[in-house]
């Protein structure tokens, strides 16, 4: 089961009692994943798609409560590669679909009884904050998607219009999110791409288990990426370690081959041999090995002194 059908299915069991957060859940859900269907005398009908069984069930649940209508539940195989079925819940005219639609914000009735169509939220549906929540949720449980976070975070709503693609944008963002609108083919998705807003997301819908869920994946990644980053900072200090060591051995083999380390001050003659000797050491070693000790600043000094007259010999022709 994907990481979105897990969230679905868990907002799914959340049972909510206030009749405006249900309309306004319902409003979210018929106009993200509905079609309203014009028969001639027959009137207005509408239908509510869905390959979730849990989210037909609430539907239906929500349509009962609501609106007080029992509607058709058709079962459908879908022709695509995917086995799932489709749920179809139907609504007709003689079940009050025009008024439904109107009560739901999806049509709007002029003065002179002509009916239009409201790409916007109605402004009734979303007064109360917790409202703002039940039409979110309604609106991801319609045409909303979360990818598996395992391998990236996005969380998108996928609607039909700009306007209502521009208004779902700002009520998500009223609770202080950074969601944003692009277009795709004929549809308008509104996306979430990073993980911290998702989870915030998720936690105002009520997925309280996919919110879980998705921070254990965040930390687990965060951590494997500090420690990729600590390991790749060791391996490249190791390598400059490895390539200066061995910088500095070819330049004090240099100097014994072409004059003798003798020619050398006693104190760079000392720490030359323990470099050659001792190849594998770090400086601060070889600066304990000295006697007196010196620091690792002080080994780095006499070796770059030491590289110095190696290269003034290769200069002058050595």
């Amino acid at each position: 089961m994907s990481f979105s059908a897990v969230a679905k299915n868990e907002i799914c069991r959340i049972t909510e009692e206030k009749e405006c957060c249900q309309l306004a859940e319902i409003s979210a859900i018929m106009r993200m994943s509905g079609t309203i269907h014009l028969n001639g005398k027959q009137g207005i009908s509408f239908r509510i798609s869905t390959e979730n069984p849990a989210i037909a069930r609430r539907a239906f649940t929500l349509l009962k409560n609501v609106f007080n209508v029992h509607t058709d539940i058709l079962v459908k195989k879908n022709n695509s590669l995917k086995k799932n079925n489709i749920y179809i819940l139907v609504i007709t005219s003689e079940m009050g679909a025009k008024k439904i639609l109107i009560k739901a914000g999806i049509l709007k009735e002029y003065q002179d009884g002509k009916i239009g169509f409201n790409n916007k939220i109605h402004n009734d549906l979303i007064k109360k904050n917790c409202c703002k929540r039940s039409y979110i949720r309604g609106a991801f449980l319609g045409g909303g998607s979360i990818s598996n976070p395992e391998k990236t975070y996005h969380m998108e709503f996928v609607t039909n219009t700009i306007e209502h693609a521009e208004e779902l944008m700002k009520l998500i963002n009223s609770f202080g999110l950074n969601s944003k609108v692009i277009q795709r083919k004929n549809s308008y998705v509104v996306y979430l791409k990073e993980g911290e807003q998702i989870i915030d997301l998720l936690n105002i819908i009520g997925a309280h288990s996919a919110l879980l869920d998705l921070e254990n994946v965040r930390i687990y990644k965060e951590v494997r990426n500090n420690v990729n980053r600590l390991v790749n900072c060791e391996t490249a200090n190791l390598n400059k370690t490895v390539d200066a060591a061995v910088r500095q051995i070819e330049s004090i083999k240099f100097i014994q081959q072409k004059v003798g380390l003798r020619k050398l001050p006693p104190n760079l003659r000392e720490i030359a041999e323990l470099r050659v000797n001792y190849a594998d050491v770090s400086l601060k070693e070889l600066g304990e090995m000295l006697n007196p000790p010196i620091g690792k600043s002080g080994v780095n000094h006499r070796l770059r002194k030491i590289e110095k007259i190696a290269e003034e010999l290769r200069d002058s022709g050595y």
